[in-house]
């Protein structure tokens, strides 16, 4: 069972195919660059790379955008900001910031998949402060505190 996510495929977008699941057990859909002309991406650099879609994200949901795992494998290309989040009540244009961490320049071309979205629920937090936070046997241990 789906939940009904709205788009707006812009002008620039309107001959590339909705974003879609690869495969029935996909959790993610490609998104696809709508660029009018190839745009290359050198080593240790960046790119924002449009969609061409805005989206209705239902409230209480969110798009994460990842990198997909072949691009970041074969081309050391990732989503910078990965996950990036599009927001529910977010209405701009859905771009992707894509950076090359390989050795090699790569080239995005108009239809290409550049990323991945997955639908996911938030959960929206509530504060409250407290004297002090309980101790556990880890404690303030972190950044490799366990070993390999």
């Amino acid at each position: 069972m789906g939940i009904e996510v709205l788009l707006e495929v812009l002008e620039h977008a309107c001959d590339l195919p909705l974003p879609a699941r690869a495969t029935h057990g996909s959790s993610g859909v490609d998104l696809m660059a709508a660029i009018h002309s190839p745009v290359g991406i050198d080593p240790g650099k960046r790119a924002l790379i449009p969609t061409g879609l805005k989206v209705l994200i239902p409230l209480g949901y969110e798009w994460q955008i990842r990198p997909r795992s072949g691009n970041a494998l074969k081309h050391g290309v990732t989503v910078l900001n990965s996950p990036g989040t599009i927001d529910s009540d977010y209405r701009g244009e859905v771009q992707i910031i894509l950076a090359n961490l390989g050795n090699e320049p790569f080239l995005v071309e108009r239809g290409d998949r550049i990323a991945q979205a997955v639908l996911a629920p938030v959960a929206y937090p509530v504060f409250k402060t407290i004297e002090k936070v309980p101790y556990t046997e880890r404690g303030d241990g972190g950044f490799g505190h366990s070993g390999k």
